[in-house]
C-alpha cells in the first residue's frame, strides 16, 4: 500500500482541535461558506484584475498593500495593520490563541516599474503580467476572509490573514522573514501560502543560492590596448564552464545566468562585465555540491582569462549574494498536510504534492509546519508578459483553501 495512503488511513480525520469525527465539511455553516464562496467567485475574479492592475514591482508593493489593507478592514478582519517592511496583517480570533495560522500570498510582482498590467479578458481567458503569480493568491485569500464572515463561522483556534512582501527575486522573502522574527514572533503554530494557480500543494521546498559576479579590470581600446584581460572573456568563459555543469534529475537541481552586463562601447575592451545566476536544487547536498561548482568555475574562467594575455593589470573577480532561500522538511505525517488531505477529500481532489520555492520556504525552515496551495483555475506563462488565468472551476481553489484552514483551526 502506498505509504502516504496508509498514513492517512492512520491518522485521526479530526485532526487539530477538531474534536470529534464528523467531517468540517459536513458542518452546516461550512456548507454556508462553501456555497458562498462558489456564488462570488465572479467577484473574486474581478477582484484578482482590481489586485493585478495596481503595480506592485519589487521593493515598490506599497500601493496594493494599501488597496489590500483597506479590503482586510472592509471585511472586518481585526487589528489591521501594515508593519515595518510592508507586509499588511488582519486577524480573524478564535476561542484561543492555539493553533495559530498565517494565510497569506504575496504582493510584489517579478515585473518593473512602467509594466502594463491591464486586465485583457476573452471569455474565461484573463491575461496580464501577474494576473496568476500572486494576484489570485491574494484575491482568494480575500474571498476566504469573507466566507467565514458570511456564514458566521467561528474557529477554534485564530487566523492571520497576511500579504507579504518581497517574495519574488531579490525580495528575498523578506516579508515572511520578518513575520516570524520581528511581526508574528513565537506567535505562529502553521503556514499556508496561496501562490499561482492550480490545485497543487506545495509540501517540499526548493532552496536557492543566487549570486552577482563582477569581473574587473582597467578596460581601454580595442585595437590600443589589445592584449590586456577583458572581463568581459572572462565572463564568456564563467558563462561557458557553468552551461557545461550536470546536474541530477532526481533529486532535481537547476542553474541559471538570468542577466548580464557590461561593457562601454563596440570599440572598447570593457573595464567590467556581470552576471546574475540562480542555483537551486530540492537537496541540501546537491544544492552545496552545485554553489560548490559554481565558485570553481568563476575563479577557473578568471585564472585562464588572465593567463592567456600578458599586458596591462589581472583582472579580479567579486561575487556578491543577493539571496539564499533556506531548505527545510515537512514530515508526510504533518497535521498541515492530513488537512489538505481532508479537504481534497470532501471535494473530490486528488491530493498533487510538488516541490517548489515560495514564502513557505523560510517557515519550514526554522520547523513551522507550511504548505503553498494553488489558487485554483488554471494558467500559463508564469513571469512572462503573456501570463495568464484561465477561470475554469476557479472557485475549487478558494474551497480547497478554505477547508484545509478549518480543518487545521478547527470551529466551535
Amino acid at each position: 500500500m502506498n505509504l502516504l495512503i496508509l498514513l492517512f488511513i492512520l491518522f485521526n480525520i479530526t485532526f487539530l482541535a477538531a474534536g470529534n469525527k464528523t467531517a468540517i465539511s459536513e458542518h452546516e455553516s461550512v456548507k454556508k461558506a462553501l456555497l458562498y464562496l462558489e456564488q462570488i467567485e465572479p467577484e473574486t475574479i474581478d477582484e484578482q484584475i482590481k489586485i493585478c492592475e495596481i503595480p506592485a514591482p519589487p521593493f515598490k508593493e506599497q500601493a496594493r498593500g494599501e488597496y489590500i489593507k483597506q479590503r482586510f478592514q472592509n471585511i472586518g478582519l481585526r487589528n489591521v495593520r501594515i508593519d515595518e517592511v510592508g507586509n499588511v496583517i488582519g486577524e480573524f480570533p478564535g476561542k484561543k490563541n492555539r493553533p495559530a495560522l498565517v494565510l497569506s500570498a504575496h504582493l510584489d510582482t517579478v515585473f518593473p516599474e512602467n509594466t502594463a498590467v491591464q486586465v485583457n479578458r476573452k471569455g474565461a481567458i484573463l491575461k496580464a503580467p501577474g494576473i496568476s503569480d500572486d494576484a489570485r493568491g491574494l484575491a482568494v485569500i480575500l474571498a476566504v476572509a469573507r466566507a467565514l464572515q458570511h456564514a458566521d463561522l467561528n474557529t477554534k483556534g485564530t487566523i492571520y490573514f497576511v500579504a507579504t512582501v518581497g517574495e519574488e527575486g531579490l525580495g528575498n522573502l523578506r516579508g515572511v522573514r520578518h513575520l516570524f522574527e520581528r511581526s508574528l514572533k513565537n506567535g505562529i503554530t502553521h503556514f499556508i501560502s496561496v501562490d499561482d494557480v492550480g490545485l497543487k500543494t506545495i509540501s517540499k521546498p526548493v532552496g536557492s543560492n543566487r549570486y552577482k559576479v563582477i569581473f574587473h579590470g582597467t578596460g581601454g581600446h580595442s585595437y590600443a590596448n589589445f592584449g590586456i584581460p577583458n572581463p568581459l572573456h572572462a565572463l564568456g568563459r564563467a558563462i561557458a564552464k557553468i552551461s557545461a555543469f550536470q546536474v541530477p534529475q532526481k533529486p532535481k537541481a537547476t542553474f541559471s545566468v538570468g542577466r548580464v552586463g557590461g561593457g562601454t562601447s563596440v570599440n572598447s575592451i570593457a573595464h567590467t562585465a556581470w552576471m546574475e545566476v540562480d542555483l537551486r536544487s530540492e537537496d541540501a547536498v546537491e544544492l552545496a555540491k552545485l554553489d560548490e561548482s559554481f565558485h570553481q568555475a568563476v575563479y577557473s574562467a578568471l585564472d585562464e582569462e588572465n593567463k592567456r594575455w600578458s599586458l596591462g593589470d589581472t583582472l579580479t573577480v567579486q561575487i556578491k549574494t543577493l539571496g539564499k532561500r533556506p531548505l527545510g522538511k515537512l514530515a508526510q505525517d504533518a497535521d498541515i498536510l492530513q488537512a489538505v488531505w481532508q479537504a481534497d477529500r470532501s471535494l473530490g481532489i486528488k491530493t498533487n504534492l510538488t516541490s517548489g520555492s515560495t514564502d513557505s520556504n523560510f517557515p519550514l525552515s526554522i520547523g513551522i509546519p507550511s504548505v503553498t496551495l494553488g489558487g485554483g483555475g488554471g494558467g500559463s506563462y508564469k513571469h512572462s508578459l503573456q501570463e495568464t488565468f484561465d477561470t475554469h472551476n476557479s472557485h475549487l481553489g478558494t474551497q480547497r483553501v478554505l477547508l484545509t484552514v478549518l480543518n487545521i483551526t478547527g470551529i466551535k
